[in-house]
């Protein structure tokens, strides 16, 4: 069963997207980041860019080239694949992801606002109402 992981109280929800893919490659996990959204996805992948001064986080988007996104630790995609060769969905949605459930974790984050919160309470009862377990960390960064 998917192992679910919330994170709450983040002032900038890109910035801690950025934390956990560089954790997840840190443990060889390879990450998809999921959300409709093409402009968010744009700016994470400027964010990704430059995050770090001392280090890459290696990433495509799931439109490049097949066998870059066959070797490429985070994947950015605006649309919900099967799941063949990733450990961790990250979902940046408002939204539960399609197919999650093909996925060994999902990572949610939630920031600080009132709108957002409320949106993650109601994906927080969703998985939980489906029977799911979820790991909770408050950020409050």
């Amino acid at each position: 069963m998917t192992q679910i992981f919330f994170y709450s109280g983040s002032s900038d929800k890109l910035k801690t997207a950025c934390r956990l893919c560089a954790k997840a490659i840190q443990q060889d996990l390879r990450v998809m980041v999921y959300t409709p959204d093409a402009a968010l996805i744009e700016q994470l992948n400027e964010l990704l860019w430059t995050f770090s001064p001392i280090s890459f986080i290696p990433h495509c988007s799931v439109h490049d080239d097949e066998q870059l996104v066959r070797v490429t630790p985070v994947i950015l995609s605006d649309q919900m694949p099967s799941n063949d060769r990733f450990d961790v969905l990250l979902n940046l949605d408002r939204q539960p992801p399609p197919l999650f459930d093909q996925f060994d974790r999902l990572i949610e984050i939630a920031g600080i606002s009132h709108e957002d919160k409320s949106t993650a309470r109601e994906r927080y009862r969703f998985y939980k109402d489906a029977g799911y377990e979820i790991q909770h960390y408050n950020l409050d960064d």
